[in-house]
């Protein structure tokens, strides 16, 4: 009781990045110290890659309404550095700017850099170039993967290291690698003291670029023996037994505290075509009120999930389902909304803490204007077909990965042509992920990795064309089979048994920015009857544009629709899939303009023509079918 009524004086204090005064952090003699006074952490984390920026400020006055005094963040290698010495930091990825602002609304802020997050992000927050660099072995003591790692660290640190609170800043403390012990379990392979040796090394290079302040690890309590590492304070995931997580905490750390789960599960993750879990606020608030009690600190993983914009969605493995892929929204069912709204969980957890509370916690911020848009016309659609085969070409006897086209996410188009007729079973087993597969531009069958389906009959005719479009539905982000992550078609193709070599094209969609449909010539036509029923079945795009009187936040409905992919006013907003649960993609209102807008939908299937869509104001994220 005694450490929470000061962590809760020192919640109301600003931790202003640059102020004169500086914020200090120590661990010492069992307990987290703050400003010389011992302080439990109650942190929350929210990335800042899965928000717009101009909504971070709101989402950490979410987190003080909650009563918490810190938030902590991932940060996604592959984020920032888009190509080999290529960085973007500016906009949705100002990293510093998020941190200063959690500095401005008084909050400490835990960095947890990787390299590896895994976090249901994108190939585990790892740039999918890695894999194209010879001698090249992720995730071990490789002398490649530890160049670029330091490489990683040190444009880091030139971003934020003056943020730590050494230097003023609210960072307190350093994650070093993630998880680690859980790899060290699925890799027995790889001899224990190499994986020791990397951990050291990692952790060797956070101190080498700059950080100084306190680093920690984080594992599943029986796992400490892989993933913990000399000088790094070892925290449990996942935690619930408060016995347990001190015993091995004082097992690690010389028989002494402080005692903190840096994973605390309010919700979880969750899959395309799986339900989408559940947990109960009262659940939740009973485990809050035990660590209080207990003074164990926590960080709620996630106190708000925010959304998997663009392609930046990873995937578990699973033998059974080969590849289970992320949704678009993560909203986590945790606390805070994806789109940031109050939930029971939300209030559940601030009436526990308030409870213990010596102050006033402050009101939750009001929520973002909601807005619903009944119809937008799509009045242009174009094939897409049709578009690619007159794009650049990359010629080979055999199918090409993804990463040996040079492209890391969106489509390949692979095509050939075959001069005598050809039936059979055509088998892929190497597809990476999802093909739909046409002749002369006809559907004919869809391939799916997430369902194991490999093969299909087929019958290509005289003089006709094969046409595979493949789909990278987002890299396996945790576990052993991290280290086979290439996408597209790796494997070689197969008809009745026969190896299909010579003449391969492939056309590359990386969908990295909104398609332009002016620029697509005669591949457009007017939305209508006719062409609807033409294009039936196939890849096409739909273009509209929609006048708004009042912009907010709002939902897309696409339960309607096939699978694919929309962009809106520039902004790919994520991934749509008939087969659920989710059925809506969040619109954040930042993106929507007063006056016109525009809408460009890649619908993959096309197995019912639409003319428009709509919006709502209620998202639908557990219709599964």
């Amino acid at each position: 009781m005694r450490r929470f009524i000061h962590l809760l004086l020192f919640a109301i204090l600003p931790i202003v990045a640059n102020s004169q005064e500086k914020l200090t952090f120590e661990i010492k003699n069992g307990d987290f110290y703050v400003n010389g006074k011992a302080t439990p952490l109650l942190s929350g984390e929210m990335h800042y890659s899965r928000i717009p920026h101009e909504y971070w400020r709101h989402r950490l006055q979410m987190m003080k309404g909650m009563g918490l005094n810190t938030v902590a963040t991932y940060v996604f290698w592959n984020w920032h550095e888009t190509a080999p010495g290529v960085w973007d930091f500016a906009g949705d990825k100002n990293l510093a700017e998020y941190i200063k602002i959690a500095g401005e609304e008084g909050m400490m802020v835990i960095l947890r850099p990787g390299p590896y997050v895994c976090a249901e992000w994108e190939f585990g927050g790892y740039p999918w170039w890695l894999q194209n660099i010879e001698g090249m072995e992720i995730r071990r003591d490789n002398e490649q993967f530890l160049k670029h790692t330091k490489l990683y660290l040190e444009r880091l640190y030139k971003e934020v290291g003056h943020l730590q609170c050494t230097n003023g800043g609210p960072i307190i403390m350093v994650q070093c690698e993630n998880e680690f012990g859980s790899y060290v379990s699925q890799r027995q392979d790889i001899p224990l003291e190499e994986h020791r040796a990397y951990n050291a090394k990692i952790k060797q290079q956070l101190a080498d670029v700059g950080f100084d302040v306190p680093l920690f690890t984080s594992d599943g309590s029986w796992l400490f023996e892989g993933g913990s590492t000399p000088g790094a304070l070892p925290t449990a995931n996942g935690e619930s037994n408060i016995e347990n997580l001190k015993k091995v905490v004082n097992e690690y750390h010389g028989g002494q505290g402080p005692y903190m789960v840096a994973e605390f599960y309010p919700g979880w993750l969750s899959h395309w075509a799986e339900p989408f879990p559940q947990v109960s606020a009262s659940e939740i608030a009973r485990q809050t009120e035990d660590y209080l009690k207990n003074d164990v600190s926590f960080n709620f993983y996630m106190v708000h999930g925010g959304t998997n914009f663009a392609f930046t969605s990873g995937a578990n493995y699973d033998k059974k389902r080969d590849i289970q892929p992320d949704l678009t929204s993560y909203d986590y069912d945790a606390p805070i909304s994806e789109a940031g709204w109050v939930t029971p969980k939300y209030d559940s957890i601030r009436n526990v803490i308030k409870r213990y509370a010596q102050y006033d916690i402050p009101e939750a911020p009001a929520q973002i204007p909601l807005i619903e848009i009944p119809s937008i016309k799509l009045d242009k659609v174009a094939d897409v077909i049709s578009y690619a085969e007159r794009l650049d070409a990359v010629s080979n006897v055999s199918p090409l990965t993804f990463e040996q086209l040079n492209q890391g996410y969106g489509y390949v188009l692979y095509s050939r042509r075959f001069n005598q007729p050809i039936s059979g079973t055509l088998e892929i087993p190497g597809l990476r992920d999802y093909a739909v597969v046409y002749i002369d531009g006809e559907q004919v069958g869809v391939l799916n990795r997430n369902t194991q389906t490999y093969e299909m009959e087929i019958e290509v005719p005289f003089n006709a064309t094969l046409q595979i479009l493949v789909e990278n539905m987002g890299r396996i982000n945790y576990g052993s089979e991290i280290v086979h992550n290439t996408k597209g078609i790796i494997s070689p193709v197969k008809i009745a048994g026969q190896e299909i070599m010579g003449n391969w094209e492939m056309y590359r969609l990386p969908m990295s920015e909104m398609p332009d449909l002016a620029q697509m010539g005669r591949a457009v036509c007017k939305n209508g009857t006719t062409q609807a029923t033409r294009l039936k079945g196939c890849p096409v795009l739909y273009e509209g544009t929609f006048t708004l009187d009042e912009t907010g936040d709002t939902f897309i409905d696409m339960e309607a629709w096939g699978k694919g992919i929309i962009f809106v006013n520039g902004h790919n907003i994520g991934r749509y899939w008939q087969v659920g649960p989710q059925q809506t993609l969040y619109i954040p209102g930042v993106w929507l303009n007063k006056g016109e807008n525009k809408i460009v939908i890649f619908e993959q299937l096309n197995d019912t023509p639409q003319s428009e869509v709509r919006t709502v104001k209620t998202p639908v994220l557990t219709n599964l079918k």
